[in-house]
């Protein structure tokens, strides 16, 4: 997924300056879990899906703006909002 690393995913390669970066991890339980990340626009419309590493980890390249992370694992799902700005990396945890 993305070039997952130990650590967290790579950046390599990746102009931030560029781009507006939304990435993070899913846990459940305080452990990491796998499972799909869905990106949803301003008005809830879904937008783009990626699935997790196996670290959980997830990353969406995204226009400038808010939007919403809805993880999605076995047994749960949870929603973050984050207002993204080009040139930034959002990193956002989500426990389910």
């Amino acid at each position: 997924m993305c070039g997952a690393t130990t650590g967290g995913l790579s950046r390599e390669g990746i102009d931030v300056s560029k781009e507006t970066v939304i990435e993070g991890t899913i846990s459940k339980d305080g452990v990491p879990v796998t499972g799909y990340v869905r990106l949803l626009n301003a008005d809830g419309e879904f937008t783009a899906e990626v699935p997790t590493s196996a670290t959980g980890a997830f990353r969406f390249f995204a226009a400038p703006g808010s939007w919403t992370l809805r993880a999605l694992v076995p047994g749960g799902s949870a929603d973050r909002a984050v207002v993204a700005t080009q040139g930034q990396v959002h990193e956002v945890a989500i426990a389910v």
